[in-house]
This record gives structure tokens, C-alpha cells and sequence, in this order.
């Protein structure tokens, strides 16, 4: 039995995913040398070592939920503790947080860092999926299917919106749209749940205008993060520094690259290079080949996740699956749109090549869950079908 399910495990989608992560190490050594040291004052392998620690404890946690049947997940209790802990997390955040790029989102615990969002966007992951597969019997029944859980996630999504941090908010919003279109809802209910969210939007706009916080929304600190997208030109010294310098890193590269290290941006001139912005690194150092083998690498394992949804007979793993695909390619796409111009700035990283402790190991965590669904269809598929078959022929 335990050779059957070690052979069952996908193991290009295994090798793909270590292989962009140690792309990604060696990219943030390479991206953070400079920034190390002459912004922080720290050795030049300070945050590599720091994001090498981060991947091997992501790696741990892939090997677990690897191993951990996926249906456990599904469980009132699991699900119950799961929403329990994160929210507890979020109100821990408001209270003893620490500010970072003007939002209070992380928590110091001795020498750990925690980015609870992280786990916020996984957690509501499986909470929907479970949700929703637990309800299709009735799940175009909106007072009793969907609005609860989406009630659920709008708290959790006010608490982020306290921090502040609109992006994870929108990113969290992209994922549990795609969830419910997967849900199995019909098309009348799609759009009353739209015009719920719509109305949901104003109503939260009249309460912000009311109590004073619209200000804080519209601060001209974000503000300039559109202007700086849009006329980037218009202000290079300002509100365009960040998304020019990244344009001369791109144009830079060519398509060979000036070569791993020898890049000129990161010297000062790029601000997050290794963390949002790595990818201008990587076009710079590693040229369009680069490129294009780690956004090969991120749409192979994206395009993984979706085929294994969709060769997923059972609703729970299929739902979990599109959420865990669609949030990595929702960052991903957030990501590059930043990076090349196409969208503001939002502080959204590259998953597991950016550097991010709580990104990468949360993302890890997630991949292992992919991992579990995938080798649970395969080994159904293929054991199942044989052992019905010689079922048969014993009958015979």
C-alpha cells in the first residue's frame, strides 16, 4: 500500500516547484546583497540566510500536508479552529503588531516574523471549499448557503482592512470570487450576489465617510502609487522612481542578462528589489531566458493545480484546488503587473521567489496540499479500478 501511494505522487510538479524555489534563493542572495548592507547595516547574506531557514520549513510543512489526507481538512472542528485561530491572529495584529510599509501586518515573536494574512488566505480557502461542498444540496439557497460564510470572510476582511492592507484584501476578495463561480451556483445567483457586493462596497464607503477613515483609504501616500503607475515619467524623482528603475532594470537585461550579480539596479536604485521587484532583478541579471524559465516554472505549476481540480471527481478537492491555483496565479499576475507597469503597486510578491518567510512557507504549505489531492486521484484511479476488477472476476 505505502509503495502504491509513493508512486501515485506527482513528481514533475514536485521537482518544478523545488526547482523555482532555489531559483528564488539564489535570486534573493543576488538582490539583497547591496540592500543588506548599505541600507541595514547587516552582512550581505543576511536575508538569504533568513529566506533559506524559511524555505526549509516551508519544505517540512509541504512533506506534511503531502502526507496528511486533504479531507481532514473538511471537518467542523478543523474548520471551526482554523477561522478561530486566524481571527485571533488578526486581533493580535491590531494590538501588538509591528508596522512594515505603512501597515501594521506583522508579528514579532522572538526572532520570528509572522505575516498572519498568509495563513488567512489559506485557511479561507479550505473554509469556503468545505462550506460549499457541505451545502449542494442547497447552495443556490443564498440566506442559507452563501451569504454566512461570505458574512465570515468580510469580517476577516474588515480586520485586514485595520491593518491596512488593501491589496491582500483584493487578493482574498479575486480568490473567493472564483470558489463561488466553481460552487456549482446558478447564473441568477451569481448576480445577486454580485449586486450584494456591490452594495456591500457602498455601504462600506458611506460608513468610512462617515466615521473619517476615507482619508486613510484615499491617502495621498496611495494615491501617488496610481499616478506613479500611470505617468511614471512625469515624476522619475518621486511617485515614478520605483517603476522606472525597474523599466531600466528590464531594458537592461536583453536577452542573455548582464549575468547572476552583476545587475546595477539593486545597487541602490531599485527600493524592494528583492522582494517585490525581483523579477526586474532577474530580467537584468538572467535576461528574457531567465524570465522565461521562472514564469515557465510558476504557469506550469498554476496550470497543475487546475488540471488537478479538474480531474478531481470529488467537490471538496476541486474546490480546494481552484483556490489554492487561483490565488498563486492572482499573485503572480499582481506581481508582474506592478512590476512591467500594467498595474499600481500594490506590495503583492513573486510566490517562492520573492523574499518573504511567511509567503514562501505558507505557499509551501499549500503546494503540499495540491500534492495530497493530486496522489489521492491518482491512486483512486488507478487502485480503485483494478481492485473493482478483480472484484468482478471473483464474482465470475
Amino acid at each position: 500500500m505505502f509503495k502504491n501511494i509513493i508512486k501515485c505522487y506527482d513528481y514533475k510538479f514536485i521537482v518544478s516547484l523545488i526547482l523555482l524555489s532555489v531559483i528564488g534563493l539564489i535570486m534573493v542572495y543576488s538582490a539583497s546583497m547591496v540592500t543588506a548592507v548599505a541600507r541595514y547595516g547587516f552582512t550581505g547574506d543576511y536575508f538569504y540566510q533568513k529566506q533559506k531557514l524559511a524555505l526549509i520549513a516551508g519544505f517540512f510543512f509541504f512533506c506534511i500536508t503531502a502526507i496528511i489526507p486533504y479531507k481532514i481538512y473538511q471537518e467542523k472542528k478543523v474548520l471551526k479552529l482554523a477561522i478561530a485561530g486566524v481571527i485571533t491572529l488578526l486581533l493580535l495584529v491590531l494590538v501588538f503588531g509591528h508596522t512594515a510599509g505603512n501597515a501594521q501586518s506583522w508579528l514579532i515573536i522572538g526572532p520570528i516574523r509572522i505575516q498572519p494574512l498568509e495563513l488567512t488566505k489559506l485557511v479561507i480557502i479550505v473554509y469556503l471549499s468545505a462550506v460549499f461542498t457541505n451545502k449542494q444540496g442547497y447552495i443556490n439557497d443564498l440566506k442559507r448557503a452563501i451569504i454566512p460564510p461570505i458574512l465570515i470572510v468580510f469580517f476577516i476582511c474588515f480586520l485586514i482592512a485595520m491593518q491596512p492592507d488593501y491589496g491582500g484584501i483584493l487578493l482574498i476578495l479575486g480568490v473567493v470570487a472564483a470558489i463561488v463561480l466553481c460552487s456549482g451556483i446558478s447564473k441568477k445567483s451569481m448576480l445577486k450576489i454580485a449586486l450584494l457586493g456591490v452594495a456591500g462596497v457602498i455601504v462600506m464607503m458611506i460608513v468610512l465617510l462617515v466615521t473619517g477613515h476615507i482619508a486613510t483609504v484615499f491617502s495621498p501616500v496611495r494615491i501617488s502609487r496610481f499616478t506613479g503607475f500611470l505617468h511614471p515619467f512625469e515624476n522619475q524623482r518621486g511617485d515614478g522612481y520605483q517603476l522606472v528603475n525597474s523599466y531600466l532594470a528590464i531594458g537592461t537585461g536583453g536577452l542573455k542578462g548582464l549575468g547572476l550579480g552583476q545587475g546595477i539596479q539593486k545597487a541602490g536604485y531599485l527600493p524592494e528589489s528583492h522582494t517585490d521587484f525581483i523579477m526586474a532583478v532577474i530580467a537584468e541579471e538572467l535576461g528574457f531566458w531567465g524570465v522565461l524559465i521562472v514564469l515557465g516554472l510558476l504557469f506550469f505549476i498554476i496550470i497543475k493545480g487546475l488540471r488537478i481540480a479538474q480531474k478531481c471527481k470529488e467537490p471538496f478537492g476541486s474546490l480546494l484546488a481552484i483556490g489554492i491555483s487561483v490565488m498563486i496565479g492572482i499573485q503572480v499576475f499582481v506581481n508582474l503587473g506592478a512590476v512591467t507597469g500594467m498595474l499600481p503597486i500594490t506590495g503583492v510578491t513573486l510566490p517562492f521567489v520573492s523574499y518573504g518567510g511567511s509567503s514562501l512557507t505558507l505557499s509551501m504549505l499549500s503546494m503540499g496540499v495540491l500534492a495530497n489531492i493530486s496522489m489521492f486521484n491518482k491512486f483512486e484511479e488507478k487502485y480503485k479500478s483494478q481492485s473493482v476488477k478483480h472484484n468482478k472476476l471473483k464474482s465470475v
